[in-house]
């Protein structure tokens, strides 16, 4: 779907959208991002709670897991036009 709006983008570039097409342009982002952010709110619960025990190995792991995450959000991001 990201790939369809993209090219709907490219082909108005010197028009305005339409209406309709912001809002599947917005949707469309939206549930390409959502999963990521959620999954980012639970992992940086994780690291908090892992943190106040003191579990450095398990603190390393889960932040390298969320710059994973966070990539993915930053690429996402990257391609809105």
């Amino acid at each position: 779907m990201m790939e369809f709006m993209e090219k709907v983008f490219v082909s108005v570039k010197n028009e305005e959208l339409t209406v309709k097409e912001q809002n599947l342009l917005s949707v469309t982002y939206k549930n390409m991002s959502g999963p990521h952010r959620s999954s980012w709110r639970i992992i940086s619960l994780i690291n908090q709670k892992e943190e106040s025990s003191g579990n450095e190995d398990h603190v390393a792991m889960i932040r390298n897991y969320r710059s994973k995450i966070e990539n993915k959000l930053s690429n996402i991001y990257d391609n809105i036009p």
